[in-house]
């Protein structure tokens, strides 16, 4: 029976050792000698201990970029749910993993530290794509792109966190509708739901007869003079 790569049995070494010493213990020498390989093929693989915890950040940025790229304005939107989306999945697909990861960055400092840098980059990725799409430089689009962009990272993770404590039985299904209530926050510009786009409907109470007001509404909501 073949073994492992190298690349897969440097992480399983380093997680083990991480649960059995602590982080701050384990040296890479530690590590390449557990996995029974030397330094040279550790840094062939990772470039620090701590990128064996979270290897595929780069990776992942790229693919976010290169499917924002294939969007359309029509289809912006998509894109970004489709990116989420594909985030999760591949933590998802890390399985164990990807829970051992989050245990340990739970419990170490320099790691969670890591790993909100990490998630700064993807919001920031997402702020420019949702900026430029708007196609407003004004300073109330900036914060509204800014907003949305905070959204979308938050959705993912709340629903990512869900899963690896094991509370989401189903958490494709879970981060869609997260994505669709964001999005519900934020319509796209020009639409009934933005200041200046569709009709506004004002209530007000008043002695006159419907039938005597509505051609004075219609002609208040058609800007005519009224006679």
């Amino acid at each position: 029976m073949s073994k492992p790569p190298a690349r897969i049995r440097l992480a399983d070494a380093a997680f083990a050792l991480f649960d059995e010493r602590g982080y701050e213990q384990t040296t890479v020498d530690d590590i390449a000698e557990r996995a029974g390989v030397g330094r040279t093929t550790f840094f062939r693989h990772y470039r620090s201990k701590e990128d064996v915890i979270f290897p595929d950040h780069d990776r992942l940025l790229e693919l976010i970029r290169d499917r924002l790229a294939t969007s359309s304005h029509r289809t912006a939107l998509v894109a970004v749910s489709d990116t989420v989306r594909l985030v999760l999945l591949h933590y998802i697909d890390e399985g164990d993993l990807a829970r051992r990861r989050y245990a340990l960055t739970s419990k170490v400092a320099a790691l969670r530290d890591r790993e909100i840098a990490s998630v700064a980059r993807y919001q920031r990725l997402f702020r420019e794509f949702i900026a430029d799409w708007m196609g407003d430089p004004t300073e109330s689009a900036s914060l509204k792109a800014e907003l949305m962009a905070a959204n979308v990272v938050a959705a993912h993770n709340h629903v990512l966190r869900r899963w690896l404590r094991g509370e989401s039985a189903d958490p494709v299904a879970e981060v869609d509708e997260a994505m669709r209530e964001v999005l519900a926050l934020f319509p796209p510009p020009g639409s009934p739901a933005e200041p200046g786009g569709g009709t506004t409907v004002v209530a007000f109470r008043t002695g006159q007869d419907l039938d005597a007001l509505l051609p004075a509404l219609r002609r208040l909501v058609e800007g005519g003079p009224e006679r």
